[in-house]
């Protein structure tokens, strides 16, 4: 698994020559992606027993941290998708994009892409997972945003990351505290310790889970981003956007079912937020006339019905799911596929003007049509085994509320509707579109044909149940059994289905109606978006001025606030009291030496002349290396001599011709610096009890005391250390100075020669 998704990441550089070469040429990079897709169907069907195949290699050892894949019947199921899908995406683009000046870093992107789609799905590690999360992110930032030129493309690729983004930090908060309450970041330790909901960090963590998962599959208030990211080619569309990316946070709620599901907080969550989804998303996709725009709303419909199943948590919600994931995918990507046909052949995607193109695009017109009616649930085709599963599945719970059900069948009539629209408006009637209008070349519609050829896959139902059925066991924790049929009979699901077929013909033939309806209330969550957005500005606005000021002086007194405000506070919170507990028995002559180095510091800030504080420094330095050499550390009272000594020489050389200090600040900023400036050296003197008082144990003192003689030669460790153990930290710091000197050096020049020539 692990050599895969590197060779996959490696291909990015050919893939950009050979992109860059000839566009065209670029289909031949399938064939990795369509290596990787066969080895995943041999190693899936291996585990369709219940096997696990895991990897794992060694990352950060000291941390207990190792990076570990697994292949089981559900990351298996995703990861053919993924290549599958994939190998389809690679040809299509290639014919889509030919001729484009940026074709070559179109499939170096997609490649990238996925890989980091095959490392979320194979991930057990959850820090790993969150850093492929975030690769998926950011690759899916530059593919929305390919083209550049237009705002509209770099305003949607902005927004799908930030969206995106703030979920992958919770998703990363929400890894820290599962290993915090499992003692692993294992997701199958997880899973099987089920510790997570017995833990008082339960309600963070799935918090957490379920905002990542939220925002990347663009469910309310979130969903805003996927419909704008359609600014993007149809390729990266049909990829990201059906496929793949979307179906990420479904599948971290499906992996995360083990460990975290089964509560009223986790179905709760899900089952709200996804019914708003799923039936808000499914009448705003009626309403567009742009086919993107559609298949964009009614992947976002279908994406809440998934998570809706998967919360609702039982096994046979959990089978349904699965099946409709894998219908959706067929389904999903052949429209979008049609759709880029659509627009690449006739230059618009305005349905309105869309109509009599069976004749002139005979394939791409019947690869449309199957998809339409997979996606409105035709036997005997996938999308109807979706639905009647999901049908069966809701009816089974025990205490759901009959507006659930019926919303489920509204929402299915809808998408349906979507589907026609996309899949047959373009295609039937009488001809109205441009009269240019042809056939795209092969390497493009055989790819959808491909696509809605494996939706008929619901005629080989029986054959599907183990499979699928085993993909659910590994989201339900347990063995499911489920029996898929085209037929079982006169039931209340069959006739939920003609329900639903009806709704969708009469939806379908009152579509223009349905596009002057208005938008369901509080479903426009964008703009809190930008009202956030537009809140941060005005922050930024008021904030940057006086912190970005271009003074030294104002960084480093933010640094110091800064720090000791944080420090504090952690001081705070640990209840800890260094100061009361600290035994103090102070000498004669240590009292002494303090006192010389209080009255040196109070000197130097009330000098007034610049010798006078140079020389009050100076004296402070040296009580600080007496304080050394009475406590034992000769070596490092010498070097604090030569310290203090060649600094004081250093500060006479270059101020001795400014004898007087410059203009004093005012009461009020002499007030505040001596307030924090008393507020930081407490909090260093409270830091420095806490670590004396509570020592911590250190395998590296014990290593450098051992070492120091035996290896180094030499009984100084603090010397042994510096110069042998740490020699090119030293050897970096000796370069920083030199290079500040010489830069220093260079100046005084610059300045002497202005002085001759002026």
């Amino acid at each position: 698994m692990a050599p895969i998704i590197l060779a996959t990441l490696a291909l990015c550089p050919a893939a950009a020559w050979l992109g860059r070469q000839r566009a065209r040429r670029a289909r031949w990079l399938a064939l990795w992606p369509l290596a990787a897709t066969l080895w995943f169907a041999h190693a899936w069907w291996s585990v369709l027993s219940g096997a696990v195949r895991f990897e794992s290699f060694e990352w950060i050892p000291l941390l207990g941290l190792s990076l570990s894949f697994r292949l089981d019947a559900l990351s298996g199921l995703f990861a053919m998708l993924i290549a599958g899908i994939g190998t389809c995406i690679v040809v299509y683009g290639a014919h889509y994009l030919d001729e484009h000046p940026y074709s070559g870093r179109f499939q170096a992107t997609l490649f990238a892409f996925m890989a980091a789609m095959l490392g979320v799905v194979l991930a057990d590690n959850g820090l790993a997972l969150f850093v492929f999360w975030e690769l998926t992110g950011f690759t899916s930032y530059l593919l929305i945003g390919f083209e550049h030129e237009k705002p509209e493309a770099r305003r949607s690729a902005l927004q799908a990351l930030l969206v995106t983004g703030s979920g992958g930090l919770a998703l990363l908060a929400g890894m820290v505290l599962l290993s915090q309450a499992t003692g692993s970041f294992s997701l199958l330790d997880a899973a099987q310790s089920g510790a997570a909901r017995e833990n008082a960090l339960y309600p963070a963590i799935v918090l957490c889970v379920l905002f990542a998962a939220f925002t990347k599959s663009a469910q309310f208030p979130f969903h805003f981003w996927l419909p704008n990211a359609m600014a993007a080619p149809t390729p990266v569309s049909a990829y990201l956007h059906s496929a793949t990316m979307v179906k990420a946070g479904v599948y971290l709620v499906a992996r995360m079912t083990p460990a975290l599901g089964g509560t009223s907080l986790w179905t709760t969550l899900i089952v709200v937020v996804a019914g708003a989804t799923m039936l808000g998303a499914a009448f705003r996709a009626v309403r567009e006339i742009d086919l993107k725009k559609i298949l964009a709303y009614s992947t976002v419909s279908a994406l809440g019905t998934m998570m809706l199943l998967f919360g609702l948590g039982t096994q046979a919600c959990i089978a349904a799911a699965i099946a409709y994931l894998v219908a959706h995918a067929f389904y999903k990507g052949t429209l979008f596929l049609v759709t880029g046909i659509v627009d690449h052949e006739t230059g618009t995607r305005d349905v309105t003007q869309l109509s009599g193109l069976r004749k002139v695009m005979p394939f791409t017109a019947a690869a449309g049509g199957l998809a339409a009616a997979s996606m409105a649930g035709l036997p005997p085709l996938l999308g109807f085994l979706a639905k009647e599963q999901a049908y069966d599945a809701v009816l089974e719970q025990p205490f759901v509320p009959i507006v659930l059900m019926a919303a489920l069948v509204l929402a299915s009539a809808l998408l349906g509707t979507a589907g026609l629209i996309v899949g047959v408006g373009p295609f039937a009637g009488a001809r109205t579109s441009p009269e240019h209008a042809h056939e795209a070349p092969r390497g493009m519609w055989q790819n959808p044909v491909l696509l809605a050829s494996l939706g008929a896959l619901g005629v080989a139902a029986p054959w599907l149940s183990k499979p699928l059925g085993a993909a659910s066991s590994a989201v339900f924790g347990a063995p499911v059994e489920i029996a898929l049929s085209l037929w079982h009979g006169f039931t209340i699901p069959l006739l939920l289905s003609g329900v639903t077929l009806v709704l969708t013909l009469v939806f379908y033939s009152q579509r223009e109606a349905l596009r002057r309806l208005g938008l369901p209330k509080g479903f426009r969550t964008e703009r809190l978006y930008h009202g956030a957005l537009r809140l941060l500005d005005a922050a930024s606005d008021r904030l940057a001025p006086p912190l970005q000021d271009a003074r030294l002086q104002s960084y480093v007194l933010l640094f110091v606030l800064t720090t000791t405000a944080l420090i504090s506070a952690a001081l705070v919170a640990t209840g800890r009291d260094p100061v009361s507990r600290a035994f103090l028995t102070p000498r004669v002559h240590e009292v002494l030496v303090v006192g010389l180095i209080l009255v040196a510091a109070l000197s130097a800030v009330r000098a007034r002349r610049t010798m006078a504080a140079v020389l009050s420094l100076g004296t402070a330095g040296y009580g600080v290396a007496l304080t050394f050499s009475l406590y034992g550390a000769p070596d490092l009272a010498m070097t604090q001599f030569a310290v203090e000594t060649l600094t004081a020489v250093i500060f006479v050389y270059v101020f001795w011709q400014f004898p007087e200090m410059g203009e004093r600040s005012p009461r009020a900023i002499k007030i505040r610096d001596a307030v924090i400036s008393g507020a930081s050296g407490l909090m260093v003197a409270a830091l420095t009890l806490n670590a004396a008082m509570n020592p911590t144990s250190s395998r590296l003192r014990d290593f450098y005391a051992e070492a120091a003689p035996t290896i180094a030669h030499g009984r100084n460790i603090v010397n042994v250390i510096l110069v042998d153990f740490r020699a090119l930290d030293t050897l970096g710091e000796i370069t920083v100075l030199v290079t500040a000197a010489v830069g220093v050096t260079a100046l005084l020049r610059i300045a002497a020669a202005e002085k001759v020539v002026r």
